[in-house]
């Protein structure tokens, strides 16, 4: 499966959008990739985990011993990598607007944890699961996501994305489309 036909996929699902966005990081855009679109198919949420974990170097693919995902849009997407590496998965959410892992989750020591996330936009959840990880001894082998929007984030990992879909976004207070009175949406999960 190549970038052309990934980028189809998320058009055919409806993933991207266009307009004025509040993005879950707080930056405005005209352009949304809602991937819940996409993990709304099963079967198309695994097509594509599978095709992100082939795409991985095998020495790396092989040393994976969980996945570890940020709720909310990172759950499916990490389940189904996770399934694609027949690996356990584990997930944070926030707790009094703190990332952490609840439910009896562990990382167990030294383990060699991926982290999933379904859009990378400036990093900061994938780097909270980071933190959580290294806070529970375990160590970070690299980062996945369906989705990167460009902004080309340090993870002090190598970051492997399905697909790189460069989406310009501002901070709210140079947003062009704020100044022109364009309405707003702010369909993520921290936006509400």
């Amino acid at each position: 499966m190549n970038d052309q036909e990934i980028t189809q996929i998320l058009q055919d699902t409806g993933a991207i959008r266009h307009g004025h966005f509040k993005l879950t990081s707080g930056r405005h855009s005209d352009t949304y990739i809602q991937c819940a679109r996409i993990l709304e198919h099963p079967r198309l949420t695994t097509m594509l985990a599978s095709e992100a974990i082939r795409r991985l170097p095998d020495d790396l693919r092989e040393q994976i011993d969980l996945v570890a995902s940020p709720a909310v849009g990172g759950i499916l997407w990490g389940f189904a990598v996770a399934e694609a590496l027949n690996t356990p998965m584990i997930f944070s959410e926030r707790k009094e607007g703190k990332m952490v892992f609840r439910r009896s989750f562990e990382v167990p020591d030294n383990a060699r944890v991926l982290v999933a996330e379904d859009v990378v936009t400036t990093g900061g959840s994938v780097k909270e699961v980071i933190d959580l990880v290294h806070g529970a001894g375990g160590v970070v082998t690299c980062v996945c996501s369906l989705i990167d929007r460009g902004a080309d984030p340090d993870f002090g990992a190598d970051f492997f994305p399905l697909l790189r879909l460069r989406t310009p976004s501002w901070p709210a207070d140079e947003c062009k489309l704020c100044q022109e009175g364009i309405e707003i949406d702010s369909p993520g999960s921290r936006c509400l």
